[in-house]
């Protein structure tokens, strides 16, 4: 909600009260004690309200950008790379060790 009270702003859009509702679906197979655990993300389904004296048109080129400009959502939407390190004391801790 902050891209949306940021690009509101910047926009000059009045925005009152704003409230988002996220619900993520995943799903976690396998075992921690069998070292098969492995959870994945089904979906994420949002919903944002807003109160705004202004044009819907307005209102929603400002939730357009706040979408387009939101690091998480673009992350999901176009997946990244993502890369891991442990440190153990201090010292790596090798991909081997860790069961990769």
């Amino acid at each position: 909600m902050t891209q949306v009270s940021r690009y509101g702003h910047m926009l000059k859009v009045t925005l009152g009260r704003m409230r988002m509702k996220v619900v993520c679906r995943y799903r976690v197979e396998g075992s921690v004690l069998n070292d098969t655990i492995q959870g994945r993300m089904l979906g994420a389904e949002t919903t944002l309200e807003l109160d705004s004296p202004d044009a819907p048109e307005r209102v929603a080129r400002v939730v357009r950008n706040a979408e387009r400009g939101c690091f998480v959502m673009q992350a999901l939407l176009n997946p990244v790379p993502v890369t891991g390190r442990t440190l153990l004391n201090g010292a790596p801790l090798t991909p081997d060790q860790r069961g990769r």
